[in-house]
């Protein structure tokens, strides 16, 4: 696959990246020699960007599929954390679980925060500025839903990788409008940002809009990489092809019907409200009456935050 520099990174990445989040515990909970193949595959196939997380789980199996195919990709993880303690474990974790000495590309992990969280997490952002002086983190920057937070961080010279959510319907856009989001977004890509943006299908809400939703992200321009989550080898396939131009419109169906949506389990939910506090899309609402937490399928990018959250295990993708 053709090649893009992130930005003044000097990071080469694939125009399509592997997102790690769909195949690990919080969506699809694919075992370890599945998950450690599909990423494998993937490699092997040209991808060599791979977008995982501390909270997504999936270190192990991309640590594995590196050992097997001798494959060094491209890694991006992130961290929800806001303290200079908690962003330098996550660090550690990362370099230590996927056994290499430095990693490429370390984010804030902020989807539903606002421009305040550089305020809020200094301590965390400090922690990733002092590891990349160190070498232990080529790249550094945040993740996040919000237009006004890419809007500021396109404007910050300590910021080297933006990672905005965007899609045609602007599912999950916070804080303006799916333009709003694209101005913002152009403001980093003509600042010398490296971006890569998530959720073009909406988190699985488009799936039947794919070809539609995949060429919009793709039109703007204004980016280097798009990560998409594949649980599949024919997935990896399908996108791969359709990245260069090669894919076969008759297989456009075989992609389609594919639906997935969590559920709050009634008699397992205690009535913490952990879940709504960490759901990046507000779609976890909460019936006072009843005293349990219920999802809107309307606002849900199934992303499977929620699961992490809830310690009884009320929260299940069905």
């Amino acid at each position: 696959m053709k090649q893009r520099v992130l930005g003044r990174t000097g990071i080469s990445v694939t125009e399509l990246c592997f997102g790690a989040l769909p195949m690990g515990p919080r969506q699809k909970n694919l075992n370890l020699v599945e998950c450690t193949d599909l990423v494998a595959f993937a490699l092997q196939k040209g991808i060599n960007f791979i977008d995982t997380a501390q909270m997504y789980e999936t270190y192990l199996p991309i640590r594995k599929a590196m050992e097997k195919t001798g494959i060094r990709p491209v890694i991006a993880s992130k961290s929800t954390a806001s303290s200079y303690e908690g962003m330098e474990e996550a660090i550690l974790e990362a370099l230590s679980k996927l056994n290499i000495s430095s990693i490429d590309i370390f984010l804030l992990h902020a989807a539903r925060v606002d421009e305040k969280v550089f305020e809020n997490r200094a301590g965390a952002f400090q922690c990733l500025k002092d590891y990349k002086q160190r070498g232990k983190i080529k790249a550094i920057g945040i993740s996040t839903h919000n237009v006004n937070v890419v809007s500021l961080a396109a404007k910050m010279e300590d910021i080297d990788i933006i990672f905005p959510l965007l899609n045609k319907s602007g599912i999950g856009v916070l804080a303006g409008t799916i333009d709003d989001m694209k101005e913002s977004i152009k403001e980093g890509y003509d600042a010398g940002k490296g971006i890569y943006l998530m959720k073009v299908l909406g988190g699985g809400n488009l799936i039947d809009e794919y070809c539609e939703s995949v060429n919009f992200a793709r039109n703007i321009g204004n980016y280097h990489s798009i990560a998409m989550g594949m649980v599949s080898r024919e997935e990896i396939e399908f996108n791969i092809n359709f990245f260069e131009g090669n894919y076969d419109p008759e297989r456009v169906p075989t992609i389609k019907g594919y639906t997935k949506r969590y559920q709050v389990f009634e008699d397992l939910c205690i009535g913490c409200k952990s879940c709504t506090k960490i759901c990046p899309n507000f779609a976890i609402d909460f019936d006072d009456v009843k005293k349990k937490a219920f999802i809107n399928t309307n606002r849900c990018l199934t992303c499977g935050y929620c699961t992490s959250a809830c310690k009884e295990f009320a929260i299940r993708m069905i």
